[in-house]
């Protein structure tokens, strides 16, 4: 009896002694954690070991709550934004998704295949068209520049996504982020957790916006050339090119407009065969003379913002990601379609301008002889109008999440009314986009410059100076030498072309309203 009673006080002590311990380790490890280490304690690895079922959900890449009390059965006071915080044992409230929905509720999920197909969509869509004018600016070293550009938008959209990622105690990589924005706020918490959020989201309006003014630019710069007849200006084409896009202000959801996409898509695939073959037939004369490793120094960077702004796509890879039914497929997926984008941008840039030579404009369907140019050019337009629901419709939530919603902590109140229905000021607000897009493709038709001067803000922004920032800010522990170097060098050389690429494009922009000068 007097042993089984030292026994009961020998386990009590102990089980105090280990409460103590842990309690005074996730003090530690709080003060830590507010310092901006990330650096895990015997609290966590505790943690870990008795939570084997909420760690199932972790690795399907749930967020956990964060457990504010000490005891069992403590209540969830908040979430912070940025690193993922799990509960500590199996009693507390169950996981919430981000999104509102239930744990039952699962999303439908996308083959390799399908994920590669969106990815190329993104990177070889309409802008190719300008890059023949990138190689008449940068001759062979621009051919060189859409090769590097491959190889970096590829590594940084496969670090982008490794930063979602953090290892658990058994070493196994589990999911505690799911957006660019959830990766901006991690390294800017604890300091600023929304700082890094607010600034990708400017980032990616920025973008979204210039995409979609640059689709009404490129639609008033195609009808044009291909009715130079008609006493119609650019910019009156432009007016009715956005009367026809008018209606994308009352888009709910891109379901309707995403029937379209693939038959757009095969469409433009077809119109870069015929421009190819029409180039193939004139082989004989082409110009290899005129293409030297001699550039352009004022208007070579903005050559850069071209070719990087034709591979943009890492706005979308996290979420992408997230939702093919096999992740452990995504670094070979974007192996494949860069690899693939990088051949066919490179062979119809240097096609296109061996045709044309010193005669190649912004556009290369400009180019083409009148008898084949209109037909094809009506293809582009059309491709232009069914694409601009995209980006637009992209621009509208993050502004209605940004300004309008945001749990309660907008800006403006809510544009949506009690049902979901759309209130009359934001339709006028959604409108009034439209027409901004309209305005500014009036008062600044000019293709490339454009296209320059966004790839040069946001594009290298997005793709190359963020990514290897973050990369290096939350697995700086885990990255080998050569890891740390290449973030480097891509972040340095990323703002350098960042910055000239800028300032050149602004005083190209200038240029052309000082002469007067047209594309």
């Amino acid at each position: 009896m007097a042993h089984l009673i030292r026994h009961k006080l020998s386990n009590k002590l102990t089980n105090a002694a280990h409460t103590v311990s842990n309690k005074s380790q996730a003090k530690v490890s709080g003060v830590f954690a507010r310092l901006g280490f990330q650096a895990a304690t015997d609290e966590e690895g505790v943690g870990f070991a008795e939570c084997d079922d909420l760690d199932y959900d972790y690795r399907q890449g749930m967020q956990m709550d964060v457990l504010q009390g000490e005891d069992e059965g403590g209540q969830v006071e908040g979430e912070l934004d940025g690193d993922s915080h799990y509960q500590r044992d199996g009693t507390g409230h169950a996981p919430v998704l981000k999104t509102g929905g239930s744990l039952d509720e699962e999303k439908p999920k996308i083959t390799t295949w399908e994920a590669g197909w969106n990815v190329t969509n993104a990177i070889q869509g309409m802008f190719v068209l300008g890059l023949p004018y990138a190689i008449l600016h940068g001759g062979y070293l621009g051919l060189f520049l859409i090769i590097f550009a491959a190889v970096v938008c590829c590594y940084t959209g496969k670090i982008l996504i490794a930063c979602l990622y953090e290892e658990d105690e058994d070493g196994r990589q589990v999911r505690v982020r799911d957006s660019y924005v959830d990766i901006a706020n991690a390294c800017c918490a604890p300091r600023f957790p929304a700082l890094g959020g607010h600034v990708v989201n400017v980032a990616q309006i920025i973008e979204l916006v210039m995409t979609c003014i640059l689709y009404v630019v490129v639609s008033g710069n195609l009808m044009v050339n291909s009715f130079p007849g008609f006493p119609v200006s650019q910019k009156a084409w432009s007016v009715v090119a956005t009367v026809a896009l008018l209606p994308c202000a009352f888009l709910k959801n891109l379901k309707a407009v995403s029937k379209f996409s693939l038959l757009c898509t095969l469409a433009h695939f077809v119109i870069n065969v015929l421009v190819i073959a029409y180039c193939l037939s004139r082989a004989r004369d082409w110009a290899w003379d005129k293409v030297k490793f001699y550039i352009d120094v004022k208007k070579f960077p903005i050559s850069i913002g071209i070719i990087v702004f034709s591979y943009t796509s890492q706005i979308f890879l996290p979420s992408l990601e997230g939702n093919m039914s096999k992740p452990s497929e995504f670094h070979c997926m974007m192996d494949w379609t860069h690899i693939s984008a990088c051949v066919l941008k490179g062979l119809f840039a240097l096609v296109a301008y061996l045709t044309w030579a010193d005669a190649t404009k912004e556009v290369i369907t400009d180019n083409l002889p009148s008898t084949i140019r209109a037909v094809v050019n009506i293809f582009l337009v059309s491709k232009a109008l069914l694409s601009y629901p995209l980006p637009f419709f992209a621009a509208v939530e993050v502004l209605e999440k940004s300004f309008f919603q945001d749990g309660g902590r907008a800006m403006f109140p809510d544009c949506y009314g009690p049902t979901g229905q759309l209130k009359s000021w934001g339709l006028g607000l959604r409108i009034a986009l439209v027409v901004f897009t309209l305005l500014m493709a009036v008062f600044v038709p000019h293709f490339a410059l454009l296209m320059g001067l966004t790839g040069s803000l946001t594009g290298a922004g997005l793709c190359f100076l963020l990514p290897s920032l973050f990369h290096l800010k939350l697995q700086w522990r885990k990255l080998l030498w050569h890891h740390v170097f290449f973030d480097v060098a891509i972040f340095v050389i990323g703002g350098i072309c960042a910055i000239s690429g800028f300032i050149h494009s602004v005083e190209g922009l200038i240029e052309a309203y000082t002469y007067d000068l047209h594309d």
